[in-house]
């Protein structure tokens, strides 16, 4: 018993989310995590997460729970933004994307904003970051950007152009792959006069 509490203790510390699934995975009984966090050695953070108490949970935490509980998800538009320092808005939703055909997940706590994508944009400018020991995706900035302006009906074109001329000022986009992006995501027409406007 004392080995599987180890165990568990260790792939917390490696992973910094584990769920109840993640032992069965190892063979390890679900009843030594229940007794563990009896012990207060692992603390329950969300609905099937759990964590060591001690853990350092940064600001973008709410994304690991995400990602941890949804490996596949992306995270997309407002949220990208925020991740990526390139907006003012704090949402308070996590907004991701997931396939047209996929069953949106089921997730009581953080609340998400789901958005649909076809499966070509659900693999192009998608890059992943450790956040709190998880491994999130997460649109690129480019990618962000023209999302932004795709999606304008949902987040506003204010949101849209603050973004685009943030992350030009700031030097964090290349022109080419923005052009890349609009193209796949069809708004050329739409992000056209914003980008003129920048040079």
């Amino acid at each position: 018993m004392q080995n599987n509490h180890q165990l568990i203790l260790a792939m917390a510390k490696k992973q910094g989310l584990i769920r109840p699934r993640d032992l069965a995975d190892h063979g390890l009984p679900r009843v030594a995590l229940t007794r563990l966090v009896r012990s207060e050695q692992i603390s329950r953070v969300g609905r099937g997460l759990y964590a060591l108490p001690e853990r350092q949970i940064s600001e973008h935490g709410a994304l690991a729970e995400i990602a941890r509980k949804q490996p596949q998800a992306i995270i997309c538009l407002m949220s990208a933004l925020r991740f990526h320092n390139i907006t003012t808005q704090a949402p308070f939703e996590v907004w991701i994307a997931i396939a047209n055909k996929a069953r949106a997940p089921k997730i009581d706590y953080p609340q998400l904003r789901i958005m649909r994508f076809s499966d070509a944009s659900l693999s192009d400018g998608i890059e992943k970051h450790k956040i709190d020991g998880v491994n999130v995706l997460i649109t690129t900035i480019p990618r962000t950007v023209v999302d932004c302006f795709k999606f304008r009906n949902k987040i506003g074109l204010d949101v849209a152009i603050e973004a685009l001329h943030e992350s030009w000022r700031d030097q964090r986009l290349n022109m080419d792959e923005l052009w890349h992006y609009a193209k796949m995501c069809r708004v050329t027409n739409v992000i056209r006069p914003y980008i003129e406007s920048l040079s």
